[in-house]
């Protein structure tokens, strides 16, 4: 049970969860308001629906337009899917053969690089997780004292890093789960003494709490439901986010864990081989890239579930990222093979904080580009300002100037105490943990020289945004960067495809991302002429610009206002209506 410094701390949790969505779910909102005009409908959406009535509706799409969907899986057997997917016309299914011999046996809709015969690779670490598995024999006795030369001096720097920002992510984690199951253990509670899969507030109400810390985790429940809309809502985040943490704790930060040479079997340190996986797409979780799917191109003549924003798409499923960070060689296959095998436009809804091969990945994006494909990158969930924070993939190479500005501009290591990380680092001091609010976080100032360094034009870097037109507007969550981030799109409270024929509301830039693709691909099924740097260009240009401040939380933790032209290179929300005008333009020069 849990004693009243955890209550204190519970509470403290759940209002972090409670801010990072602040905008209002207590509302009914049309399960295609993304879709739907901001003047018209009343809704912050891309004006699809009116691109698709004012501008489109005696035009006939000139190419149907391939977008790969780098996630975690994708269920070809959904209702709204299955017409829209990507099919392999060269191979024949099942007969165990590389008919058209690209490396790759029956990838019918695509290819799977975490898998094998053997099966599938569920979960992973994180790559932060990683690297200090693999730091950590070298250098746990080593002190600042130590002798170390430039290569050696490099990566103990890295090592110290990563083992701060580990100690600091397994503490919060260790801590929020003994939140989450508190929680958990009170709603089963009184589910079970009611006889239903989820009590009512009533039942919550009625129930006669057994210690004062149950009283207290009654009151979260209450207030938690009240902010996520209804009981059923909270039931199921409080659900989500159990699973998550104990992921977390389980696999993401288990230094003892990985299963890769079991089940995906390929020669990891072997960056340029690329063939090996399955042709197993959806894996054992396919909910996050069915969902990105949809917003992308679920069928928009079926006349169930949802419509995606393009009307002439073919979605190739490629599956790189399981319950866990992606791994960079996975990333870069890819995207590889999305390019030969016609892709136009890559989603990739994933990020990272750490960086273990970026070169493999900068290659392969110089490749995408050199072939004329479009990258759409989610800009992450941390509310973090990625012009200061690390976030891979991202567009800058790792070329030798970059190397040489990170060498002249290198950050001091930050003076922080260091506490041990509960569980798995026990009797070490290399672990550290902040308290929420503790210290005093001057502002970094932001030298812009360096967004001038080389970097891909084909990529396009996506902020979340929400429905109202209004303080609000920025998503809490969204990562936002006034050099880093491109452009917002609707990214909040999104309905779209789940595996089982389902249709669920998610919230995330993974979700902003896939508007910005499906939003593409629009615009190259009617211009198809166009080149990556031209539909980049275009959606850049045609954003409606948020004339207001909205509301956001700084480095330093304090709430704020500011110009959104702060926040994204645009100064706003992605526009169909607009960007398609505008692609007329460019289309006939």
């Amino acid at each position: 049970m849990m004693n009243l410094k955890q209550i204190c701390l519970l509470i403290w949790c759940i209002g972090l969860s409670i801010s990072a969505f602040s905008q209002n779910k207590d509302v009914k909102l049309p399960a295609n308001w993304y879709n739907l005009d901001l003047l018209k409908d009343g809704y912050f959406g891309i004006s699809t629906e009116k691109a698709y009535k004012e501008l489109l509706g005696g035009k006939k799409p000139k190419e149907k337009v391939i977008v790969a969907v780098i996630d975690g899986g994708v269920d070809i057997k959904h209702e709204d899917l299955k017409d829209v997917l990507w099919v392999n016309k060269k191979e024949i299914p099942g007969n165990g053969i590389d008919d058209d011999a690209n490396g790759y046996i029956d990838d019918i809709n695509g290819w799977n690089f975490i898998g094998s015969e053997k099966g599938n690779l569920a979960y992973d670490n994180l790559e932060m997780t990683r690297i200090r598995r693999s730091l950590l024999p070298k250098y746990a006795s080593t002190t600042n004292m130590t002798v170390l030369d430039s290569v050696q001096k490099e990566e103990f720097e890295l090592y110290k890093k990563v083992t701060r920002e580990f100690g600091k992510k397994y503490n919060e984690a260790d801590q929020t789960f003994s939140v989450l199951t508190a929680i958990n253990k009170v709603l089963d509670s009184v589910a079970l003494i009611n006889k239903k899969k989820i009590p009512s507030l009533e039942d919550i109400d009625r129930y006669v709490a057994d210690s004062e810390e149950e009283e207290q985790v009654k009151k979260i429940i209450r207030s938690g439901a009240k902010e996520s809309g209804s009981i059923e809502k909270f039931f199921k985040e409080i659900k989500d986010g159990y699973k998550q943490y104990d992921v977390m704790l389980r696999y993401n930060l288990n230094l003892d864990y990985d299963q890769r040479k079991e089940l995906v079997g390929d020669d990891y340190a072997n960056s340029k081989e690329h063939n090996y996986g399955n042709n197993d797409v959806a894996g054992p979780n396919a909910e996050h890239g069915s969902h990105v799917s949809g917003i992308i191109g679920a069928n928009r003549t079926n006349g169930i579930g949802i419509n995606g924003i393009a009307n002439s798409v073919s979605i190739m499923a490629i599956r790189v990222v399981p319950e866990g960070d992606e791994r960079d060689k996975d990333v870069a296959n890819g995207i590889r093979y999305a390019v030969d095998n016609g892709a136009r436009i890559i989603n990739m809804s994933f990020g990272k904080g750490f960086k273990w091969d970026k070169q493999v990945v900068d290659e392969a994006v110089k490749y995408a580009g050199d072939r004329g494909v479009l990258l759409v990158h989610a800009a992450g969930n941390d509310n973090l300002d990625t012009d200061l924070e690390e976030n891979y993939p991202n567009k800058f190479f790792d070329s030798p100037e970059s190397i040489a500005y990170r060498k002249a501009h290198k950050k001091a290591e930050p003076k922080i105490p260091l506490l041990p990380v509960q569980g798995q680092m026990q009797n070490q001091n290399q672990g550290m943990s902040r308290n929420p609010g503790s210290g005093i976080i001057k502002p970094v100032p932001i030298d812009s020289a360096k967004f001038k360094l080389p970097h891909a034009g084909n990529w396009i870097e996506v902020g979340a945004s929400a429905y109202a037109d209004d303080g609000s507007l920025k998503a809490s969550f969204s990562n936002y960067g006034k050099y880093m981030v491109d452009v917002f799109a609707p990214g909040f409270m999104i309905k779209s495809t789940v595996p089982g024929s389902k249709y669920e509301e998610f919230d995330g830039t993974s979700m902003a991302s896939p508007v910005v693709s499906g939003l593409a691909a629009m615009i190259l099924s009617y211009y198809p002429d166009l080149k990556p740097e031209q539909v980049r260009d275009i959606i850049i240009k045609s954003v409606t610009k948020i004339d207001h401040k909205v509301k956001y939380t700084n480095s330093r933790n304090e709430s704020s206002r500011i110009a959104f032209s702060e926040l994204c290179v645009s100064g706003g929300i992605v526009n169909a209506y607009n960007a398609m005008k505008i692609a007329e333009s460019y289309s006939s020069k």
